[in-house]
């Protein structure tokens, strides 16, 4: 049985140990240790990782990548083989280490919160490497997200201990705690005084102020209840320095104040919308101008255009079938590459647009569809075939 050493401190960052283990499974070694300060992956908290130093020349460097418990044993996954009996110096990752267990500290935090405040429990916790997420069993809203996240806040600022304890089963029933499994054998609590009680296997700060800054990023509806998405401490101040860069690069951009932003925003959102409807009636007279021009050849009109929209094209094929014809097949693509792609949308009076869009879609490996009287879709065709595909279209349709 290896010997947890980061039960005993949570801050420890360095340590002696010996290997009493070391088997290869599926490319990688599974080392074992007398005693390790690598926390293995549970509680929902990802495992540390760090390296192992071999005494025996303060040379020889291992990279753990991972570090798993199963049963009483704790792997620690390398890609180095460290025989038995080997003398080693392990080093925790730290800046992993402390910002996981910020993380989780926090969670408490605001799960103790929730819970007391509104009676939901926490039902899913996932710590990654860039967020948080806290899954809730009832609805909150944006109004006691705030509250919640400013009592959090409050509860770091006082510097609260955190206790850790190991109560014996008598114990353990007076006790209310929060668990979101049922757990077998001695269970560890996890108490923040006046904020929160739970059970819970990994690593935590010492005093709530370790934690730093706790900011609530976002929420949505989850499974009948929320999911809170948390950054706390280092990964909040990284989160705020982001969108402060951001907020100063709009600001920039705009020309204008950085508390000015939303109303620039509004004006230029109101100002694209504007543009918009001017330049679809502009296209709109240029292709009333181009389906004046086109002169039918036959009850089949194929035309070939570049650069439309969808919205665009059936105005165009709208247009052209208003002229004395039956059919009338529109592809557009620029032709600027050997193989491109080319949108398409058949219209007929006389037959089934569904078989244009048939053949199209079986010669040229396309696909789309529609009803009887219009289809549309995606083909690709090389530049050199284009022209002998329109005489093609012409001559079937």
């Amino acid at each position: 049985m290896t010997k947890k050493l980061f039960y005993e401190d949570s801050f420890l960052r360095e340590f002696d140990a010996v290997v009493t283990g070391c088997t290869e499974k599926d490319g990688m070694y599974l080392i074992e240790l007398d005693q390790t300060a690598f926390f293995p992956e549970g509680g929902g908290q990802s495992a540390d990782e760090g390296e192992l130093i071999c005494r025996s020349d303060n040379a020889t460097c291992i990279r753990i990548l991972d570090v798993q418990e199963k049963g009483s044993r704790i792997f620690h996954m390398a890609e180095q083989f460290l025989p038995k009996g080997s003398r080693v110096t392990g080093k925790i990752d730290w800046e992993k280490r402390f910002s996981n267990m910020q993380q989780h500290s926090g969670e408490h935090i605001v799960s103790g919160i929730v819970h007391s405040a509104y009676g939901y429990n926490n039902v899913g916790f996932h710590l990654a490497k860039d967020y948080v997420t806290l899954d809730f069993d009832g609805i909150l809203t944006k109004e006691q997200l705030l509250n919640i996240e400013l009592r959090a806040n409050e509860e770091v600022m006082k510097n609260i201990p955190v206790e850790i304890s190991y109560p014996d089963k008598e114990t353990l029933k007076t006790l209310d705690y929060r668990s979101k499994i049922a757990i077998e054998g001695q269970v560890r609590i996890v108490s923040i005084p006046g904020c929160d009680v739970c059970a819970c296997c990994a690593p935590h700060v010492k005093r709530t102020a370790q934690v730093g800054a706790i900011k609530l990023v976002g929420m949505q509806n989850y499974k009948g209840g929320v999911r809170l998405t948390m950054q706390c401490g280092f990964r909040a101040l990284a989160d705020y320095n982001r969108k402060e860069a951001i907020v100063q690069k709009a600001s920039a951009l705009l020309s204008v104040k950085e508390d000015e932003i939303v109303g620039a925003l509004e004006r230029l959102k109101e100002e694209i919308y504007r543009l918009e409807k001017e330049k679809e009636a502009l296209f709109r007279e240029i292709l009333c101008g181009r389906a004046e021009k086109l002169a039918p050849d036959g009850k089949t009109m194929v035309v070939l255009e570049a650069q439309m929209n969808g919205e665009q094209m059936r105005q165009y094929v709208n247009l052209l079938m208003q002229k004395e014809i039956d059919t009338c097949i529109l592809l557009n693509g620029d032709g600027t590459k050997e193989r491109d792609k080319y949108q398409y949308i058949a219209a007929s009076r006389t037959q089934d647009a569904r078989e244009i869009a048939k053949w199209l879609n079986q010669t040229f490996h396309g696909r789309g569809g529609g009803k009887a009287d219009m289809v549309q879709g995606v083909v690709c065709i090389k530049q050199e075939e284009i022209k002998n595909i329109v005489r093609r279209l012409r001559e079937l349709f």
